[in-house]
């Protein structure tokens, strides 16, 4: 049954419930059709399942008559693993070979999700592995959903992180992404009886088939110790380390040719040790970090690259002062504090907070990493028969460091300490190359979310650093004095030691004097750090400001995760935009192609009932696949104004309540995002909006009309369920505090119309697209600035709407906590008396446009071609073209878009690498 636009859209959408596509296609069935995907050869199908059952067998040591869901996902994941190594190896020894300049991406978070289906993708074995596996009798959805995200971010930082080392790779970049390997990801969100839980993300639980150890190439991180200027030259030192060499046993079974191992680890103290450093009052730790690499790979151009993530180790099993006096306990605490500094990710609630194992993760990433890129600068081949390099004039034009927002900030400092101290650099020449090297990009211009690290803290923890930092600001104020002679106010604003009650290091400040480029990551973003945050600095460095607005990858979020759509897309326009996004502006002829518009709307109206079954299955609420799935999924905050979303449902609620046969679309409100463990705001929103969706959804009356869900632990596999079927995307922060966004960017991928503030990435969607398509309301950013100046008064917009009225009486007198009527009391004072996001200004401005909306989706065939004009407009934010910026503009480096050869297209210089040991 096709998608007649003549008739009223929800009536369309209940006959096709009644017809066959009551069941949706699985991706799985749809991936068995002709797609982009291509037909899967016979050899390769046989293949998969020779290795499959390899691995069954050999790794896991396991047969069809014991094997679990789990040891067959083990097996697949180990099979698909086999088909990166070669690609893997290869990529690294053409980057040897070719010695192009390297690209480090320092990220405290990266949000990668699962990697089986991005893998297999990116490959071009996904039909082949489907028909494989389905040949065993095996489900090939079912093995997906068994691997565990790797949550390793708290949202769109580190998912934007993932998005970059996608992009990176398929544009053919030398670079490398480097992190944090927690142990413990974004906590698991449970909720009960509407309040958050945080239960421990153990993603490690069953190992990772996707990461290599490295040991070879562990690392010694040092802390706290004293700097020593005895010799007229400062040294960061008592920081001695103690090294940990195995002996392996071979332990042999009786006569059945099995031999283990016994590897026994024995303590060895370096040359310089001297026993006095244990008694020393200068305290000092030594922790390593061990890396794990995984593969990060190209789409089909057998580009591998790598992200390298650390773990802490403690450098022995004891500490000789706790073991000599026979005290167990306190050496292995004492190992577990140090193994801690990789243990847990923070939990990102943009409010910062000087903690000190934050500021350990910080620099333990810096230092680790900083020493990894010498290293590999070192060792790298570049048309000379000398061992390694000698020179470091060279390495700002082979090395790029990127710092993702202000937390590998201490790279700065380090890498002078490493030049100066370590290498024998004079100050002016290490300078010089870390501002050539270095590049930042700035995500917040929320104050309390800048990183300020107090002056006490770095210098027991770093005191060496704090010396540099300390030249580095005095050498700067300088060259500021110079410029502006006289304008003490002007320098204390640009100091990087910032005066108070307590002394403190403003982290952003040190990025932008030690780095060649800063960049925002919106239109609108960049130009208010340049005229409002950073104005200072962008006065005095005009030409390091620039911008670079986000994208997301294509290939997982809308070729991975919308499968059908993907397919209708690549009939119309071929698939040349899975790498060439901007080739989905040809869609816009079609615009008006009825056909096309059914066959559109079709997908989506499957994709919404694949959610709906999810949603019953997984939280026990029936919604109706017909009405607008209004989605709003992203880390609860009140800038982000989820409790105006909120205002809004309660509004509809009273509107059925008071006239239950007003015509009106009906309406599935989800919102779904963590809140941060201590912020009790943001916890508290989640609570009222669980308690407003307990009132709606057990409402007789309400509910034919409206559902609320909320999406319990939100969470990149679940994003890619929610937003291919999302036709309503919120994106509502207060005009002038998201700097981007990225889900604003899915959700218009995928054919999800956005109602908006004229924030963050919303505008440039809103040039690209055009006005008719997008639904904006709300205050400019100057309309905010002018009203926060004239004292804005919250009470007087209470006052003056009655239906907001009602809404807010409702919240602070108990209405939906008749158990408790105080509960939402600080909700409510929060709006009456602060409303620092100005919800209230906007909360008319954005009811009338959820009106509007409705509206529209009442008449589909307007609807329909909005739906199609979003998708044609998205090629601008593909983070292909984001990192081709980058890449030019800041890296100063060509993007390589030509394939590698394949390992099996080149069988007799495979076998040359081999015997060379290559």
């Amino acid at each position: 049954m096709s998608f007649d636009v003549g008739v009223a859209f929800v009536d369309w959408l209940r006959l096709n419930n009644q017809s066959k596509m009551a069941t949706p296609q699985s991706d799985q069935d749809r991936r068995k059709q002709i797609s982009v995907r291509g037909i899967a050869q016979v050899e390769n199908v046989t293949n998969i399942k020779k290795t499959f059952n390899r691995h069954l067998h050999y790794t896991l040591v396991k047969d069809r008559n014991v094997a679990t869901q789990r040891d067959y996902y083990f097996a697949l994941a180990e099979t698909v693993r086999d088909h990166l190594v070669g690609r893997w190896i290869r990529t690294q020894q053409y980057y040897y070979e070719k010695d192009p300049k390297r690209i480090y991406y320092l990220s405290l978070e990266f949000y990668m999700g699962r990697s089986l289906t991005n893998t297999m993708c990116n490959l071009g074995i996904q039909n082949a592995t489907d028909e494989a596996l389905y040949q065993m009798g095996l489900d090939i959805e079912e093995l997906e959903d068994i691997e565990q995200d790797a949550g390793l971010g708290n949202g769109g930082l580190g998912r934007l992180a993932a998005c970059f080392l996608d992009s990176m790779a398929t544009l053919g970049l030398a670079a490398y992404g480097y992190g944090i390997r927690y142990d413990y990801g974004i906590f698991t969100q449970r909720i009960k009886d509407g309040w958050q839980v945080e239960e421990p993300d153990d993603w490690l639980r069953y190992g990772n088939p996707w990461e290599k150890a490295r040991p070879e190439y562990t690392i010694p991180v040092n802390f706290y110790g004293r700097v020593d200027n005895s010799t007229g030259k400062a040294r960061w030192v008592d920081t001695t380390i103690c090294f940990a060499m195995p002996y392996d046993s071979p332990i042999p079974g009786y006569s059945n040719n099995c031999v283990n191992t016994l590897r026994l680890w024995s303590a060895k103290a370096p040359a310089s040790f001297k026993l006095q450093f244990f008694c020393s009052v200068n305290f000092f730790q030594v922790v390593y970090a061990m890396p794990y690499d995984s593969p990060v790979p190209g789409y089909g151009n057998n580009v591998v690259n790598t992200m390298r993530l650390w773990s802490a180790k403690a450098p022995s099993s004891f500490h000789l002062e706790f073991f000599n006096s026979g005290d167990y306990i306190q050496a292995v605490c004492d190992r577990n504090l140090a193994e801690n500094i990789s243990r847990v990710l923070y939990p990102n609630d943009n409010f910062f907070e000087g903690k000190e194992l934050r500021l350990k993760q910080e620099y333990f990433l810096v230092a680790a990493t900083l020493q990894d890129i010498i290293r590999r600068f070192k060792s790298s081949k570049f048309g000379s028969k000398d061992p390694v390099r000698t020179s470091f004039d060279l390495f700002s034009e082979k090395v790029a460091i990127q710092l993702n927002d202000t937390h590998p900030s201490l790279a700065i400092p380090e890498l002078m300490r490493l030049l100066i101290d370590i290498e024998g650099l004079t100050w002016e020449n290490a300078w010089k190359i870390v501002i050539d090297t270095c590049a930042y990009t700035n995500h917040t211009i929320l104050p309390e979310a800048l990183e300020r690290w107090p002056v006490h803290l770095l210098e027991r923890l770093l005191p060496r650093h704090l010396q540099i930092i300390y030249e580095i600001n005095a050498r700067f104020l300088d060259q500021v004095r110079i410029r502006w002679p006289g304008d003490n106010e002007r320098l204390r604003r640009m100091s990087l030691v910032e005066e108070g009650v307590e002394k403190k290091i403003n982290m952003a400040h040190l990025c932008i004097v030690g780095s060649h480029a800063v960049n925002g990551v919106a239109a609108i973003h960049s130009n208010i750090i340049k005229s409002k945050t950073f104005r200072d600095f962008a006065e005095f460095y005009p030409a390091k400001f620039q911008n670079k607005t986000n994208g997301v990858t294509p290939r997982r979020w809308l070729l991975l995760c919308n499968p059908g759509l993907s397919d209708l897309i690549a009939e119309k326009i071929g698939d040349k935009w899975i790498v060439e996004l901007s080739d989905l502006r040809r869609l816009n002829e079609f615009a008006n192609d009825k056909n096309f518009l059914n066959a559109v709307m079709q997908v989506k109206q499957e994709n919404k009932m694949k959610l709906a079954k999810l949603i019953e299955k997984e939280f026990g609420i029936r919604i109706d696949s017909c009405s607008i799935f209004d989605v709003q999924v992203k880390r609860l905050h009140e800038y982000k104004r989820q409790l105006m979303n909120i205002l809004h449902v309660i509004t509809l609620f009273n509107r059925i309540k008071k006239n239950p046969s007003i015509k009106m679309a009906s309406r599935t409100i989800m919102i779904g995002g963590k809140a941060a463990p201590g912020y009790h705001m943001a916890k508290l929103i989640i609570k009222l909006f669980n308690n407003v969706a307990r009132a709606v959804n057990s409402d007789p009356i309400v509910n034919k009309k409206m559902k609320c869900v909320f999406l319990e632990n939100y969470r990149v596999s679940l994003a890619e369920k929610v937003i291919p079927a999302a036709d309503l995307s919120e994106q509502i922060s207060t005009a002038g505090t998201e700097a981007s966004g990225t889900g604003n960017m899915k959700f218009q991928m995928n054919g999800a119309l956005t109602i908006g503030t004229l924030d963050g990435a919303n505008v440039e969607m809103k040039e690209e697209m055009g006005d008719d398509n997008i639904f904006i309301f709300g205050m400019t950013v100057d309309e905010v600035d002018e009203l926060a100046a004239s004292a804005y008064k919250p009470y007087d917009y209470y006052e003056k709407d009655p239906e907001l009225k009602q809404v807010i009486d409702q919240i602070a007198g108990g209405f939906f906590s008749p158990e408790n009527p105080d509960m939402f009391k600080d909700v409510a004072n929060s709006l009456m008396h602060n409303d620092k996001y100005m919800l209230l200004a906007d909360y008319r401005p954005y009811i009338d446009c959820q009106d509007r909306v409705a509206a529209c989706y009442m008449n589909p065939h307007e609807w329909a071609k909005k739906v199609v004009y979003n998708i044609a407009s998205s090629g601008k934010f593909s983070s292909d073209r984001t990192i081709e910026q980058y890449a030019t503009e800041i890296w100063n480096t060509p993007v390589a878009k030509d394939k590698l050869p394949a390992p099996f297209e080149t069988p007799q210089r495979e076998q040359e690498l081999i015997e060379q040991g290559k």
